[in-house]
């Protein structure tokens, strides 16, 4: 039944419930406004609640009635199959409703009408609502400051909400708002900044007079409207034209509005000093309006490259960045924000491709000049633009000012880590660099780096040896020579690959890196920590006669007073273990104290992040280096540390379950010394039930794997283990290649003790897997079947007959023709079907005739005019030549004993039957061989070592005493043969005569037969 006016109380109430504390009261309300919903007459009530005039002072039942709003028209706004949906005079009450109450004064519920504005018009306009933008347009002109704000609000909602629709056509009706909205927005723009200058100026005047405050309320407002305005004009320009790189074509609003942009900067800048001390909120604004200003600057630069490389645009905004980063105002300096917004607009310039060579195709347009010229023309203008922007000198003094004034460690950043060296470390090594001015200069100086290194690789070198002459090694107070070594030495590091050519690390290391470390005074933990940065930066760079030394280096580093040190130390040290270049000799004496350090961090550690850091160092060392095994028994107490302190923090636990994975690879075969904390760890991650399931579960099947496979001999424990897998299957088959390993380990490791107690699990996984995967699961799983055939043979087959159906369905299905996974998958599975009736003759029959296995083909649609076992010689006839050697010689095996077989039927297949046999014995030899010299040459390995035989040993070695393998084809398809001789009498020599006498030939050549 609908909803009506009568409604509102009620629904009122439920929304106040909604928000109630007590669990008794709000979950019936939630639950009534849940089913409600569906209730024709819903969205109309919460809009009469969010408009009612009564209720202007009960902002939180009002903010929950517009969030079901919202939720409604996501659920229920678009007609969709199936489900209800509102209908369409609804939908257009509602539209007009929300268009009369544009002027709500409390600006959270403004905020979110606006959202559901946009939200309805992602789905109605234009053809539903196509009068939206023309009646707001209409209503601001008749708008005062608060009306205006507010609609401005819904525009840029609205705007941003339509810009991100991805069709052709909503990007041509995007475009083609834009070209209706961009002038009034701009008009409007230009207005607002021109009363706000104003405004600012009258408020810088009057100071200490009694009417300075009376008109603050209506200019803050227009701040803010224009605020919206420039978030509007950017999304016009944005989004509203193609990028003009796409067709090199000017985009005329770019040249008028960039300049203006640039103004309005300049002309707010003054006031950050003069609004600081005295009027906090418009001197928040004038910061925010600064920095997005420079934002937008730099999204119309990065989307329309050529049109902001103009001479009237990019030469000013350029030349005012480098300025303000060169030689900035004292009183502007505590204004980081704006200072990173300058260094990302010039990053952003100098690495912008647009403005490099161009490398494009050969593209003609109409005129017959090609597309690339075009560009290359364009790419050649402005980067001639960029030139002159940069002579040399003043890259020069952009390189020196970067490295010495903002490389620098400021007297907070000193504090900050004195207080707490673990959050300096990280927030140094993992703030985004758009954050924080010092990281948005090192990528600035990066970049300039990059693009000229031929000029500035002498430069920093000359600033690195004057900060070295200026701040020898003895120096303990921290002065501003020593904080300059700092900073020419995180130059050096970050550009390693380029300054390589000036710099010998060998030589430098040895003179003034290594004496670094001599001196153990606390203030030198700052070079010490950039010591130990660079010694990571400069891997590759590092030759074999200076390895032992940097190793020795970092050993010494990573025992450091200084936690920000150790974890610099550790980081640069995991650099080096896993280069490809890694001297394991050089560094194997000082694995023990290494160990040691290691150890001892973890307990100082307190940070999540730097036991993370620390876990993978020691995860690194064990992947890569030899000497594991003795320090075993401490890895083992270390990681049952770890875990113990490690509740709750699945990345940690993830981190945890990759090092012991290495370390179960490193023990070998003597990993069974770690299952006392691998085992219920192991255990706790495969249990889909436990709360950190879904973070562990990957890398705990990968360590089940492992486990498994270098296991030497089934545990108890993990047979214990495999329960969990019907769960894991049952729930998806994300996780199908790595569970299909795990349960072929468990065949091949003790397949008997494995079936005899998870033989049900086992088959409910089969059965799970087989016809409801694709190609390539199925590909995954049939070896594992077929081990399971070749080492169970009697067993096997009944307890799997379910699987063993979905085989016969899947082998004598059609569609195979022009697929050849779908080809791989009928041979492998009609290979397996022959090796039953090779190795259980008596059950392949029992299968074949039973009539459930009849009506399953009849449901699948496979048409079956013939006996089921005679359909399945005509597919192992048919798939001979798409098997591998061993399933070819399993067909010929089958289809000998075929011909032992009472049927009539089969003498008319005689001729195919021993031709394909035939040439399987005459290839088998050959085909074979490798197979047997593979396995000899394993097992003669595995004799002469005392370790057990693994994963691949083991398999080769079953593969090995596979009976088919071991069965001579020759003789069996001779004696069948005479069997069937016997059986038929004259039908069989009369199916002989009508063979080709060169095939009865070939046959008697392969049988050796008179």
């Amino acid at each position: 039944m609908a909803l009506s006016a009568s409604d509102l109380p009620a629904m009122y109430t439920l929304l106040a419930n909604s928000m109630s504390g007590d669990e008794t009261v709000r979950r019936p309300a939630e639950a009534a406004l849940s089913q409600s919903e569906s209730r024709p007459g819903f969205c109309s009530c919460l809009m009469e609640v969010i408009a009612s005039k009564d209720l202007v002072s009960h902002v939180d039942v009002r903010l929950m009635a517009s969030v079901y709003f919202k939720n409604s028209i996501n659920r229920h706004w678009k007609n969709r199959r199936n489900s209800w949906s509102m209908s369409n005079e609804e939908k257009s009450h509602l539209r007009q409703k929300l268009l009369s109450h544009l002027r709500e004064e409390n600006y959270q519920i403004s905020e979110m009408l606006a959202v559901l504005i946009s939200k309805i018009a992602r789905f109605d306009y234009p053809r539903e609502w196509p009068d939206l933008f023309s009646v707001l347009a209409q209503q601001l002109h008749s708008a005062d400051v608060l009306a205006s704000h507010r609609i401005f609000l819904i525009l840029f909602r609205t705007l941003k909400e339509l810009s991100t629709k991805r069709l052709a056509a909503d990007q041509r009706t995007f475009a083609e708002i834009s070209s209706q909205f961009f002038d009034f927005s701009w008009h409007l723009w230009q207005t607002d900044v021109q009363t706000i200058l104003h405004g600012f100026s009258t408020m810088a005047q009057s100071y200490g007079s009694n009417s300075a405050e009376q008109h603050h309320d209506e200019l803050f407002l227009t701040c803010e409207r224009w605020f919206l305005c420039l978030k509007i004009v950017r999304q016009l320009i944005i989004s509203g034209f193609q990028r003009d790189a796409k067709y090199i074509q000017e985009i005329q609003p770019v040249k008028e509005v960039s300049p203006a942009l640039l103004n309005a900067v300049q002309s707010f800048l003054p006031y950050y000093s003069s609004f600081q001390n005295r009027d906090p909120k418009f001197w928040e604004f004038v910061k925010k309006a600064c920095v997005k200003l420079m934002k937008v600057l730099g999204a119309i630069q990065s989307r329309h490259p050529f049109s902001f490389g103009d001479k009237c645009v990019l030469p000013v905004v350029v030349d005012f960045c480098l300025n303000k980063i060169t030689d900035p105002e004292q009183s502007l300096l505590p204004f980081e924000e704006f200072f990173i917004q300058c260094m990302v607009m010039v990053k952003s310039v100098l690495e912008c491709k647009e403005y490099k060579p161009s490398l494009t195709g050969r593209v003609m347009d109409d005129n017959g000049v090609t597309f690339e010229q075009r560009k290359k023309n364009a790419s050649n203008a402005v980067g001639g633009i960029v030139s002159s922007l940069l002579p040399n000198e003043r890259i020069v003094l952009l390189c020196n000012i970067l490295v010495r004034r903002y490389f620098v460690l400021t007297a907070s950043d000193l504090e900050e880590w004195y207080q707490n060296p673990e959050s300096f470390h990280h927030e140094q090594d993992m703030i985004q660099w758009t954050e924080k001015l010092r990281p948005c200069a090192e990528a600035l100086y990066m970049v300039l780096f990059e693009n000229y290194s031929q000029l500035l690789g002498p430069i920093v070198v000359s600033i690195l040896q004057e900060a070295m002459n200026n701040c020898p090694p003895s120096v303990t107070e921290i002065t501003p020579a020593l904080l300059l070594k700092d900073a020419a030495y995180a130059a050096t590091a970050y550009v390693y690959y380029e300054l390589s050519n000036y710099l010998n690390f060998r030589d430098w290391f040895n003179g003034a890196l290594s004496l670094e470390l001599s001196n153990d005074h606390p203030n030198r933990r700052i070079i010490h920590r950039k010591v130990a940065m660079i010694l990571g930066h400069w891997v590759s760079e590092i030759k074999d006669d200076t390895k032992r030394a940097v190793y020795c280096s970092l050993i010494k580093l990573l025992q450091d007073n200084d936690l920000a040190v150790k974890l610099a130390a550790s980081r640069s040290l995991c650099l080096h273990v896993e280069d490809a270049n890694f001297s394991e000799q050089s560094f194997l004496d000082l694995l023990p104290i290494c160990w040691e350090s290691c150890f001892k961090m973890v307990e100082e550690v307190r940070e999540f992040d730097s036991k993370v850091q620390v876990l993978n160092l020691i995860s690194t060392l064990i992947g890569h280096v030899s000497e594991v095994l003795p320090y075993a028994q401490k890895l083992v107490q270390f990681f049952q540390a770890v875990w113990e302190e490690s509740s709750g923090e699945s990345l940690l636990q993830i981190q945890l379950l990759v090092a012991l994975r290495n370390f179960v690879i490193a023990l070998g075969y003597q990993s069974p010394i770690c299952y006392s904390i691998l085992l219920p760890i192991l255990q706790k991650g495969i249990d889909i039930n436990s709360p950190d399931s879904l973070n562990l579960l990957e890398d705990s099947m990968a360590l089940w794997e492992t486990t498994l496979s270098y296991a030497p001999m089934m545990v108890p424990q993990l047979l214990a283990c495999f329960p969990y897998m019907v769960e894991i299957i049952e729930r998806s088959f994300d996780h199908l290649q790595v569970a299909v390993s795990i349960m072929e380990s468990y065949i091949i490791l003790d397949g008997g003790e494995f079936l005899n107690m998870h033989a049900s699990n086992v088959a409910k996984i089969l059965d799970l897997i087989v016809g409801n995967v694709n190609d390539k699961g199925l590909l995954s799983i049939l070896p594992v079947i077929d081990i399971l055939v070749q080492c169970f043979p009697v067993e096997v087959p009944p307890l799997i007959s379910s699987c063993l159906q979905k085989l016969v369905i899947i082998s004598l299905s059609g569609g195979d023709d022009r697929d050849p996974s779908k080809t791989a998958v009928k041979a492998s599975s009609a290979a397996i079907l022959a090796r039953i009736l090779v190795m259980n003759t008596t059950y392949l029959a029992q299968l074949t005739s039973d009539s459930s296995l009849s009506v399953l083909l009849q449901q699948a649609g496979v048409p079956v005019e013939d006996n089921i076992l005679l359909c399945l010689i005509d597919i192992w006839l048919d798939k001979v030549d798409h098997a591998s050697p061993m399933q070819k010689k399993t067909f010929a095996l089958a289809l000998s004993i075929i011909l032992t077989l009472r049927m009539p039927q089969v003498l008319d297949k005689l001729d195919q039957i021993l031709s394909t046999c035939t040439s399987v014995i005459l290839g088998e030899n050959k085909e074979l061989t490798e197979e047997e010299t593979s396995g000899d040459m394993s097992s003669s390995r595995s004799q002469g070592e005392e370790t057990p035989p693994s994963k691949e040993l083991r398999k080769s070695q079953i593969k090995v005493s596979d009976p088919i393998y071991q069965m001579s084809l020759e003789k069996s398809t001779r004696e069948n043969l005479q069997t069937c001789s016997t059986l038929h009498g004259d039908a069989f020599n009369s199916a002989i005569s009508r063979m080709h006498p060169s095939a009865l030939a070939q046959v008697k050549q392969a049988l050796k037969l008179p």
